[in-house]
């Protein structure tokens, strides 16, 4: 059996696939869902766009169920002030989720032109809002939330909806669009062809180009910010505890890890040149190569976030000593083991399933196919 502390940094990179896997599979048909209204001008064009990711987007949510079930599992701390704190954010996200499978199902059963727009908007607004608060709370992860353990473990928080609307909040929810966008674009480019096809790239090209702008300001933002130190010894191997350390707040020290290890300074790197060579490869019509760009760049911008914040998983800007970290917030040795387990078992065969589907749904949908196929959207 692993030892306690290799298994709570494997549980730990786990968390960081989860979360890339879900922002770059779910990322497409969030981004289209977002850039419905942009790219797709009469009903047949739009119809076309909701065709490309109808048949997949069920499985990428996949990726959003486990990366959930595994907070819960394995970060219960984590999972029990996140859902508590951020409720209704959550409820928001949950909420505009479900607005895309039943706009996917209901909006060609009739042929009501206020029928389909009001789909249009929902589709719409599904993709906009989980976008913008996937970004938001990634902001205030940075910023420290503002909640605190007491004695007995009891949490409190200090902190409502519109607080999390932060300047730096609203900065990080801008650049989670733009990427999400940009993914958005780069699959209709690769799935669609004529004038849609040409609005994705253009689209495409427009987002990334923010993203990279939006990243570059949010890492020298992120440099004056106060970050969080440990100041207390660590023990790895001993029981879940977040109370059983001290914490202080030093400006800049969420830079402080790529000085100690300089071969973090990749996942930036990655962000930065993903982003600029999904630009590049839209330019010049390279739509799968650009796809494939934007999903390392996906990559970089969130292994950047992730190793910012390392150790820590929801630092607290409240009392800093509630923080919690990798060493303090994980389930019991057993149950990371037994998890092992089941995800080197079950995630191959997610992984296979995920990529015969896309080998059977390859090619590009078109209106003639959309107008002779009985199972369109």
């Amino acid at each position: 059996m692993l030892d306690y502390e290799t298994l709570r940094l494997i549980w730990w990179l786990l968390l960081g696939v989860l979360l890339i896997g879900f922002a770059i599979m779910d990322g497409f048909d969030l981004g289209s869902a977002f850039l419905l209204p942009i790219v797709g001008r009469t009903d047949m064009e739009r119809r076309v766009v909701i065709n490309t990711v109808g048949p997949v987007w069920e499985g990428n949510q996949v990726w959003f169920i486990v990366g959930g079930g595994s907070i819960f599992a394995a970060w219960p701390p984590l999972y029990a002030i996140s859902f508590s704190g951020f409720y209704i954010a959550m409820i928001l996200t949950l909420g505009a989720l479900i607005l895309r499978p039943v706009g996917f199902k209901f909006r060609s059963k009739l042929e009501h032109t206020r029928w389909r727009t009001a789909w249009d908007t929902a589709l719409f607004i599904g993709g906009l809002v989980p976008s913008i608060v996937f970004g938001v709370a990634v902001g205030n992860l940075l910023l420290g939330v503002p909640f605190r353990f007491d004695s007995s473990m009891r949490a409190s928080f200090e902190f409502g909806f519109f607080d999390l609307l932060s300047p730096f909040g609203l900065l990080c929810g801008l650049l989670s669009l733009s990427i999400i966008a940009t993914q958005g674009g780069g699959w209709l480019s690769v799935k669609t062809d004529g004038v849609v096809q040409a609005r994705a790239r253009q689209a495409a090209m427009i987002a990334a180009a923010a993203a990279i702008l939006l990243f570059a300001v949010g890492g020298l933002w992120v440099a004056r910010l106060d970050g969080f130190v440990i100041t207390s010894a660590i023990d790895p191997s001993l029981p879940s505890d977040p109370l059983a350390k001290t914490v202080t707040r030093e400006a800049g020290a969420w830079l402080g890890n790529y000085g100690r290890h300089p071969w973090m300074a990749v996942a930036p790197i990655l962000g930065f040149a993903g982003m600029a060579l999904a630009l590049l490869m839209a330019w010049v019509r390279k739509p799968l190569a650009g796809f494939l760009a934007s999903s390392v760049g996906i990559l970089g911008v969130i292994s950047t976030a992730g190793l910012s914040l390392f150790p820590f998983l929801m630092p607290s800007s409240s009392d800093p000593a509630s923080s919690l970290t990798v060493w303090d917030a994980s389930s019991s040795r057993l149950t990371l083991t037994v998890m092992l387990v089941a995800a080197a078992i079950f995630l191959p065969i997610i992984l296979a399933y995920t990529a015969w589907v896309y080998r059977v749904m390859r090619g590009k949908v078109s209106g003639e196919h959309v107008e002779h196929s009985d199972s369109a959207y």
